[in-house]
Order: structure tokens, then C-alpha cells, then sequence
């Protein structure tokens, strides 16, 4: 049985959640006896479609037997899918919804078909999570993934479906990373209306976002006013092991959320399809998971918030 070979395509390398796609990937090729090239497209839409198409169309190397994305932009390329399957070359999406599967299983005989986060429940869950840690209601700092990001947008819509009445949201704009966070909160915090914005906790739709928000907020000269906002609770989405759920036991976060890794997955699918001649799911649907759970993020606000009291009161 000869060797496979996967071209995976991912955002940037300055996210955590993008760091461990690609060494899940690599772990699931290695295990199955694959090989994996992995690119990275800077978070750039352009320069992912140009990478992508670059191996597509080249006379010169050998095509890989599928390529595995995660899109950069607001569309999942579909002329560059349908230029892979076209080539013979099977073609997976990561974390996006693409009309164009459906459709393109139909008229290609290789494997095509999607991997995604339920990215609307992951912001359901965040907004039960700003319910449990803000009984009385509040004001959230919410740092949004890109405006084009498809999986932005259906986070947020999510947030909004459960979050509390009584819990407003103020959003503001950051790229997936730990940088553009930092940026985009260090220039608020320039405004002189922001010290005068209520604030009781910040959140983002990952924790590398998180992470620079915190890291704006520790960099505030005026001692009282970034212990004042350093003793809020930050929140944010990605929960891996080595550094979100860590950053909830070391005390950074007060909360995240667990969402799969999915580009090993991928691998381990494409393996079985190309081997067996077995065509996989249309659409497969990894769940995510509130770190800690919810209920004892409850039990554990409600503790504080007595002890709180009880500090007050004498």
C-alpha cells in the first residue's frame, strides 16, 4: 500500500488552537503512516487561495491525495476546491460550513466533505457562562474574531441567544490572536470614555485573545486602576490542555471552552476514505465543552460572591 500525502492549510502559526491542528495532524500521519505538509496563510484569504492553488496546478510535483483547510476568510474557496476535486485531489474543510460540499460530492468521485466546531453552541455556552458569573446581570468587554469569520459570527450569534437580559455587550474587533487583542484593547484603553465604561468581565472568542487583553490590561501605569481590571474575570474559547484549560487552573481565565482539534481527524478519515473507497459524512460535528462546567462555575461564582459579602458587611 503506497504512502499518502496531505497538504493542510492553516491560519496563522500565532494561535494556539492553530498550533495544535497542526500537531494533531502530524501525530495522525506519523500513527497511520502518512505524510503531512503544512502551510500557513498569515491570515490571509489571498495568499491561502494562492498557496492552495499553487499544488493544485503544478506540472512539476506530485499532487497530494487530499488537501485539508481551515478557511482564513469569509469563503471557503469554493474555485479552489472545485479546481482540487477536478485534479483527482480530495478536499476536507475545517471549522466551516461550504454549500459548495454537497454539491461537489455529487459531480467528484474523491472524498469531499467538512469537519466543524459547533461554533453557534460554543457561544451558547459563553453566554451561560456570563449568566453564571454574572447572577446580578452586567457589562461584558467581548473581543470578536474577524468580521469576515463565518465562525465568529456564529459565536456571537450564540452568545447573544443565551446570555442573560440583563448582561449587555460591548465588542470589539481582534484576528485570532494574542497581538491584535493587545492592539485593539491598548487603543481603547486610550479613550478616556473607556474608564468610564462599566466593565465586569471580559471575554473572548479565544484564548489568545483573552491573553492579550490581559496582557493590555497588566501594562495600565496606574497601580489601582489595572488591579481593578485584573481582578475581573477574563474568559475565552479553545480550552487545549496546555494552555487554556492551564490558564483556568493557574487562575488567568475563569473560564474557557473545550473545542476539538479536528485536523487529525481529518487525517484519520482521508486515510479510511482513500484506502477503502469509502466516501465519509457530509458533515461531521465536534461538540464543545465549558471549562470548568457550568455548574460548578455557578457554585463557584455564587462562593465569592459571599465571601465578598461577608468581607463587606465586617
Amino acid at each position: 500500500m503506497r504512502k499518502l500525502n496531505f497538504l493542510l492549510s492553516l491560519t496563522t502559526t500565532d494561535n494556539d488552537y492553530q498550533i495544535e491542528q497542526a500537531a494533531a495532524a502530524e501525530e495522525a500521519a506519523r500513527r497511520l503512516g502518512a505524510d503531512v505538509q503544512i502551510v500557513h496563510a498569515d491570515n490571509d484569504s489571498i495568499t491561502q487561495s494562492q498557496q492552495l492553488l499553487k499544488v493544485i496546478q503544478s506540472r512539476s510535483d506530485a499532487h497530494p491525495d487530499g488537501v485539508i483547510f481551515e478557511p482564513v476568510g469569509g469563503t471557503a474557496l469554493p474555485q479552489v476546491a472545485r479546481a482540487a476535486a477536478a485534479a483527482g485531489i480530495a478536499w476536507v474543510v475545517l471549522n466551516r460550513d461550504a454549500e459548495y460540499v454537497s454539491e461537489l460530492r455529487k459531480a467528484y468521485r474523491v472524498p469531499i466533505f467538512s469537519i466543524t466546531s459547533d461554533h453557534e453552541e460554543i457561544g451558547r455556552i459563553q453566554g451561560k457562562q456570563f449568566a453564571a458569573l454574572l447572577p446580578k446581570g452586567g457589562s461584558v468587554l467581548y473581543i470578536q474574531g474577524p468580521s469576515e469569520s463565518l465562525a465568529a459570527k456564529q459565536r456571537t450569534s450564540g452568545m447573544y441567544e443565551t446570555k442573560p437580559v440583563d448582561v449587555q455587550v460591548k465588542i470589539m474587533r481582534g484576528q485570532w490572536t494574542e497581538a491584535s487583542a493587545y492592539k485593539a484593547v491598548s487603543s481603547w484603553l486610550r479613550l478616556s470614555t473607556s474608564h468610564q465604561t462599566p466593565v465586569d468581565v471580559i471575554a473572548a472568542q479565544d484564548d489568545s485573545m483573552a491573553l492579550g487583553a490581559r496582557k493590555a490590561f497588566q501594562e495600565i501605569p496606574d497601580t489601582a486602576a489595572r488591579d481593578r481590571w485584573l481582578r475581573l474575570p477574563f474568559t475565552g474559547c479553545d480550552g487545549l490542555p496546555k494552555t487554556g484549560q492551564t490558564y483556568v487552573k493557574r487562575g488567568l481565565l475563569a473560564a474557557t471552552i473545550f473545542i476539538p482539534p479536528n485536523a487529525g481527524k481529518a487525517v484519520e478519515m482521508l486515510v479510511q476514505a482513500v484506502n477503502t473507497g469509502s466516501l465519509p459524512p457530509e458533515r461531521t460535528l465536534l461538540p464543545p465543552v465549558s471549562i470548568p462546567a457550568l455548574d460548578t462555575l455557578t457554585s463557584t461564582q455564587a462562593e465569592k460572591t459571599r465571601v465578598l459579602s461577608a468581607t463587606t458587611v465586617f
